[in-house]
């Protein structure tokens, strides 16, 4: 009815109609709506072009017979097709029919980049003939030069070789023991090795403390001794570790496995430098679909290697996470403790209004600003302060003096402290000024008001303000360049050495791993579907810490219900 009488043209309905407010609210569905359709497209996109790159694809087996040149034989995944010109392959120096428009182009992984020096190559599908695929081709992931593609040969177990059909099952076996000696490999010198070093870093650094203070080993033995006794029975544990280690790298490699190039080029392979082998042609659904899960697992709980573009990138989400947790536990007790003097305690003057337009405007400095700020006062002045006033037997090198996790975490927390005010002030401001009169009437202070009443029922625009803190610090990385993250980091901010989480430690980050995979590395084919990736998991990353303040905001908000009415 509303519809006819507008297009009647009746100018009274229209006016009502605005009025009644019935536009704004489905233009602002509308505007929800497109803002949730880029969502979902953006992690469409990004899950389309990363996930894949986790299946197992089927290798093709081909000859390349391009015009005027030798005939290339070839074992490769087919990454992608598309469709160019043919003006763009005559650019290219491809010796295609001009008079054709269309040429299909083809992106292949052939993988042996140790043998041909690169990973991808593009070529012409109407030059790639007798294509096949072979069930006994294999692919070997390497922890060094990428997948090799060729044909399985002989596995050397203990220096017996097994070839023809057993061939495949002995590598299986043989994979598996290796798996498990890498595993023990690991243990030992990431943690007991490692716990060992850094007890014996402590022990020089309180002997050097010692010598600060004056003392040495001829007028104070007493002070050294223990030191000492305790260096000793570091040094023979590393001793018995050692000959541990020694005995199980000649242990990992001791079996080996020849194999054969689609063109016929020998090789054999110490299984140490392997870390997974499967044949995918021969592979069903269920054992791709195994498959794929195992190395999204492995992407999510691995560290990376061949310069981050193989491997997982679990040190990176571990930052991430220990980063925003710390910078939460940070920035909310100040934005609060701000919001609520600025709102209940400070005169509302003008001092106060440029208080706030000063807030107001911090939240709109860029990121590096704060990333420089962070560099100068909170490593150099404050760490380095900290270093001279409690670490002087560190001295040249700095312990808090130097870009860690915990600056970049006090960074942060600086960029997002307007964020936590002004959404706790808003917060503060719905409060019925009745509320508070009426918890002074029943003799309740000022203060016993503030945190029974008055921080319970603003507790949801809290929560809000710290949602959107953690939304804006998950996906900062112009700031951290600067103040602590770093392309590899060795070891993580929290493991079992004493005191256990050490704020001074470098970290990885999701946002700068994105920004190191993608622009820096050396292999940009094969870093190109991690990019997509890592960015998906970001995003997964950040959904679920703001999923997670959400869900306590709302439960906040339900039980604080009935005083806000």
């Amino acid at each position: 009815m509303i519809a006819q009488q507008l297009v009647a043209g009746d100018t009274t309905t229209v006016r009502a109609y605005v009025k009644s407010g019935q536009p704004w609210i489905w233009l602002t569905a509308a505007a929800i709506s497109v803002a949730f359709i880029t969502t979902v497209a953006l992690l469409g996109l990004t899950a389309a072009r990363g996930l894949p790159h986790f299946w197992p694809a089927d290798l093709l087996q081909a000859r390349y017979e391009q015009p005027g040149a030798a005939p290339v034989p070839m074992l490769a995944e087919v990454r992608s097709s598309e469709e160019v010109t043919a003006a763009r392959l005559l650019d290219a120096g491809l010796p295609v029919d001009p008079q054709r428009d269309l040429y299909e182009r083809l992106l292949l992984k052939i993988g042996n980049r140790d043998i041909g020096g690169v990973d991808f190559r593009y070529v012409v599908s109407d030059w790639l003939v007798d294509r096949q695929m072979p069930a006994d081709a294999v692919v070997l992931e390497r922890i060094e030069w990428g997948n090799f593609h060729g044909f399985l040969d002989a596995v050397v177990v203990d220096g017996n070789s097994v070839a023809g059909s057993e061939a495949w099952s002995a590598y299986q076996q043989a994979q598996r023991r290796v798996d498990a000696l890498r595993g023990d490999i690991r243990r030992i010198e990431k943690k007991q090795i490692g716990a060992i070093n850094y007890e014996l870093e402590r022990l020089r650094l309180q002997a050097r403390r010692l010598e600060i203070d004056g003392k040495t080993r001829e007028s104070h033995p007493e002070a050294f001794a223990p030191l000492d006794r305790r260096r000793d029975e570091q040094g023979a544990k590393y001793e018995a570790l050692r000959a541990e280690l020694n005995a199980l790298n000649r242990d990992i490699r001791r079996d080996s496995v020849r194999v054969r190039t689609v063109d016929g080029q020998q090789r054999t392979i110490a299984l140490a430098q392997l870390v997974h082998g499967y044949r995918p042609n021969r592979m069903g659904v269920l054992d791709k679909t195994l498959h794929f899960f195992g190395k999204v697992w492995e992407f999510v709980s691995d560290e990376p290697r061949e310069a981050n573009t193989e491997g997982g990138i679990f040190p990176a989400i571990f930052g991430t996470v220990l980063m925003v947790m710390i910078m939460s536990i940070v920035v909310t007790p100040f934005g609060i403790l701000a919001a609520l003097y600025l709102r209940e305690y400070a005169h509302q003057g003008a001092m106060t209004r440029a208080i706030r337009i000063a807030v107001n405007n911090l939240a709109g400095v860029p990121s590096i600003v704060f990333g420089m700020f962070g560099l100068g006062f909170f490593v150099y002045f404050l760490g380095g302060g900290i270093d001279r006033l409690f670490y002087p037997e560190a001295a040249p090198a700095p312990v808090f003096g130097t870009p860690g996790i915990l600056w970049a975490s006090l960074t942060l927390a600086l960029l997002t402290l307007p964020v936590v005010i002004v959404a706790t002030e808003e917060g503060l401001a719905r409060i019925p000024r009745a509320t508070r009169e009426a918890s002074l009437a029943l003799g309740a202070t000022k203060a016993e008001t503030l945190w029974r009443v008055v921080l319970p029922m603003a507790s949801p625009a809290m929560m809000t303000g710290l949602i959107l803190a953690i939304a804006r610090a998950a996906g900062e990385v112009a700031p951290l360049m600067l103040v602590g993250v770093v392309k590899l980091a060795p070891t993580l901010p929290i493991d079992g050495n004493f005191p256990f989480i050490h704020f001074e430690r470098k970290f990885m980050h999701l946002g700068f791993h994105i920004y190191d995979v993608g622009f820096q590395s050396p292999n940009v084919e094969a870093a190109r579907p991690l990019v997509y990736a890592t960015s998906f998991l970001l995003v997964l990353v950040v959904v679920l810490l703001n999923v997670s303040a959400i869900m306590i905001r709302n439960r906040l908000r339900e039980r604080y219900k009935a005083l806000d009415h």
